[in-house]
C-alpha cells in the first residue's frame, strides 16, 4: 500500500530588496509599482498630495452571446500619495480627510456599480506616536442605498522611513503584501 503524503500549498515568493537609501527614493518606488496599472498624475494633483491614480475596471458575464447579459459591475480605485517629513496626528487627519471627501466626490454609484475604494499612500521620514495610533484607528466606509450600488472602503498604509516600517488600517492591510516586495 502506498504511503500518501499530503500536498503542500506552494509559498508566494517574497522578493526581499534592499532598503531604500532615502525618502526620494522609498517615495519612487511606490509610484513606480503602481504605475503599470494605474493612471498616474503627478503634474496637478489635489493639494496636499504629490500625486494620485487612478484605476477603472468594468466587468461583464454573459452566456453565449453578448446579448444575454447576466451581470456588469464597476470597480474604482482612487489613491493618494503623499510624501512629507515628520508625519504629525493632524496632517494624517487633512491627508486622510481631503482623500476621502475627493474620493467620495468621483464615486458615481449607480445601478451596475460595485465599489469606489479610497487609498492614501504615506511616504514618512518619521511618524509620531499619535500618527501611528491615528492610521491604526482609521476607519471609514460608506454605503450607496444599503449597498445596492455598491460601496466606498477607506485604506491607508504608511512608510516609516526612520525605521523601515509599514503602518496600515485595518482595510490597509489587504495591501500589506505588495508593499512588502517594494520595500
Amino acid at each position: 500500500m502506498p504511503i500518501l503524503i499530503p500536498k503542500r500549498k506552494p509559498k508566494r515568493k517574497v522578493i526581499r530588496r534592499e532598503k531604500p537609501t532615502d525618502i526620494n527614493e522609498a517615495f519612487e518606488r511606490v509610484i513606480s509599482a503602481y504605475s503599470a496599472y494605474y493612471d498616474l498624475n503627478r503634474d496637478d494633483p489635489l493639494e496636499p498630495f504629490d500625486a494620485e491614480a487612478v484605476f477603472r475596471i468594468h466587468d461583464e458575464q454573459y452566456i453565449l452571446i453578448k446579448k444575454a447579459k447576466v451581470s456588469e459591475a464597476d470597480s474604482n480605485e482612487f489613491v493618494y500619495f503623499a510624501k512629507t517629513g515628520e508625519l504629525s496626528e493632524e496632517q494624517f487627519l487633512e491627508y486622510e480627510n481631503t482623500a476621502w471627501e475627493d474620493g467620495l466626490s468621483r464615486a458615481q454609484p449607480k445601478e451596475n456599480h460595485r465599489n469606489s475604494d479610497v487609498t492614501v499612500v504615506i511616504t514618512a521620514e518619521s511618524i509620531s506616536p499619535e500618527a501611528e495610533r491615528a492610521i491604526k484607528k482609521s476607519k471609514k466606509y460608506k454605503s450607496y442605498k444599503m449597498g445596492i450600488h455598491g460601496w466606498s472602503a477607506h485604506r491607508v498604509v504608511a512608510y516609516d522611513f526612520s525605521k523601515h516600517t509599514l503602518l496600515y488600517n485595518r482595510r490597509g492591510e489587504e495591501l500589506k503584501e505588495i508593499f512588502s516586495n517594494i520595500f
